[in-house]
């Protein structure tokens, strides 16, 4: 029987938290470039940059000019990241072809790790938590009739050190205290990790005790980080923990790339590789409707772009071959280094000169029957190979 997962949905950050950290002075032309090849790929939404202060981010000072010119795909949801009112009003310049995606849900919002706040936004997680009876009192007077609780560097800081869930419960909960004294319903609960301090466990243990005091939640989203090599595997942990009837909002970035300049890590911080957290899901039966062989494409260009090497793996050593078109060759000569490697999209033209130690061909009874259509295995009561003379009865 085929696991039901809760209903993810995915959003391409590569154009806004990847480039915010690479060189400001990659050409408007190669940002859009590659902006029009993302918006093949069947990926749903993609964030094309943010409206910042270029002070502040230097690499978004030209976001105006890749709005004005990229090519936009019906179909395609388009954001941009605006922080503030002034952030906003330029952004509504361009929509449409963006999007200004507000939170369906008023928000109380505040950061864990109040070092991490001060250093980014230049205020404190004091200052936050002051706005949270005014967002409340909006809320009322405006008849809502849900609101939204949630907490960012979650699970740890760089500056600060580990954050354990009980502590990150207890900010959720002084949020939804206040809700439920304005007599408005906690919707959703949005958890970010900027300083890659996710963990499996942690965010397993966050979901579930979020379930657990408060089961008419039904919607999660996380914002993951990847320079501890955590964020496929909690992302993991959090489809695994929810139900059909749960939606999960989840970021990624082709390659891998993005991180903060005030988290400590640069570079080095990352979100998980977009293609590698897709071809996961896929093969897990989550049907993502984008197209593997497209979105390696862009994370080549983005690699021709950036002059250097990605952290994802599904654009180095392929997808699965799951197709018997897509197979290797049993009789491939060695595959040693990074470009021998692409035979997967390129073809054996990339391994024609390497050495190859084999004095007869390789052949194998399994082999054998894919190539002539049976199925790999029979079922336990079957012939193959349960029943042959060569295995162990």
């Amino acid at each position: 029987m085929a696991r039901q997962w809760p209903n993810v949905v995915y959003k391409e950050e590569g154009m806004r938290e990847g480039m915010q950290i690479e060189d400001s002075n990659i050409p408007v032309e190669e940002k859009v470039r590659l902006l029009d090849a993302l918006s093949e790929t069947g990926l749903k939404t993609i964030v094309v940059g943010s409206f910042v202060s270029p002070k502040w981010t230097p690499q978004m000072t030209r976001i105006d000019e890749v709005v004005s010119k990229f090519h936009p795909k019906p179909g395609v949801k388009y954001t941009a990241l605006a922080v503030n009112a002034r952030g906003v009003e330029r952004a509504k310049e361009y929509s449409p072809p963006l999007t200004i995606e507000r939170d369906p849900w008023p928000r109380l919002n505040c950061h864990v790790c109040d070092v991490f706040t001060r250093r980014n936004y230049n205020r404190s997680q004091m200052q936050e938590m002051e706005r949270w009876p005014q967002i409340v009192a909006q809320a009322q007077e405006q008849n809502v009739t849900e609101g939204a609780i949630g907490t960012n560097a979650s699970w740890g800081s760089n500056f600060l050190g580990d954050f354990p869930v009980d502590v990150t419960m207890r900010f959720l909960e002084r949020q939804h205290n206040l809700w439920d004294q304005a007599g408005i319903k906690v919707a959703s609960v949005a958890m970010g990790d900027p300083m890659s301090w996710c963990r499996p466990d942690k965010v397993e243990e966050s979901i579930e005790q979020v379930k657990a005091r408060w089961p008419e939640i039904h919607h999660f989203r996380l914002h993951l980080h990847n320079g501890r090599n955590m964020s496929i595997a909690s992302a993991y942990a959090a489809m695994r923990v929810l139900e059909p009837e749960d939606t999960l909002e989840l970021d990624g970035t082709i390659g891998g790339i993005g991180g903060c300049p005030y988290c400590g890590n640069g570079r080095a911080t990352g979100m998980a590789p977009t293609e590698d957290l897709l071809h996961m899901m896929d093969d897990m039966g989550i049907d993502t409707g984008v197209n593997m062989d497209k979105l390696i494409d862009c994370v080549w260009m983005l690699e021709e772009v950036l002059g250097r090497t990605t952290y994802g793996h599904v654009s180095k050593a392929g997808p699965r071959p799951n197709k018997l078109d897509e197979l290797y060759d049993p009789n491939a000569p060695f595959i040693e280094t990074m470009e021998q490697a692409k035979h997967f999209k390129l073809g054996p033209e990339v391994y024609a000169d390497s050495f190859a130690p084999y004095t007869e061909p390789i052949t194998s009874p399994y082999r054998d029957r894919l190539d002539q259509g049976l199925p790999l295995f029979e079922e336990p009561d079957g012939e193959f190979p349960w029943k042959q003379e060569w295995f162990p009865s």
